[in-house]
């Protein structure tokens, strides 16, 4: 069986993508909590530290795929992309809502207040598995 890609330097960077994500988000955020010595306020400052890193190299991810697509002169917008922008969709709300909402709730956390309950963290994981299904899907989409 000969499996052939479009873009092989796409695939790699959808599944380098995929997984930063999945160890971040579904291994390391409620990992560290087990750690000794490790309390909620510094579990959170860590988590923080981490999700600003993870969405800085997830755009670098996002980017690179549109620069492969540029470097060989193929557009991106086609009905076949259509998974890469719902991933690209869900990182621009995470940037620019989530990740934000969630730090500044943290940060009142570590301060020691008290704060409401809220969904954010359920919107949060919710987005993560749309995006891991979109990338996957999408790096399917990339073979002939």
């Amino acid at each position: 069986m000969n499996i052939v890609s479009k873009y092989p330097y796409s695939i790699a960077i959808i599944y380098l993508w995929v997984g930063f994500v999945c160890a971040i988000s579904f291994m390391e955020a409620w990992l560290k909590f087990k750690a000794p010595g490790v309390n909620i306020q510094i579990g959170l400052g860590i988590g923080r530290l981490v999700f600003g890193a993870l969405n800085k190299v997830e755009w670098f991810f996002a980017l690179s795929i549109l620069i492969v697509f540029y470097a060989n002169k193929h557009t991106i917008l086609s009905i076949n992309n259509l998974f890469y922008f719902i991933a690209f969709i869900i990182l621009i709300t995470q940037t620019l809502w989530l990740l934000p909402a969630l730090d500044e709730r943290a940060e009142l956390r570590i301060q020691g207040k008290n704060i409401e309950n809220s969904f954010l963290h359920v919107y949060y994981v919710l987005f993560e598995f749309i995006k891991i299904i979109a990338l996957f899907v999408f790096s399917l989409k990339q073979y002939k």
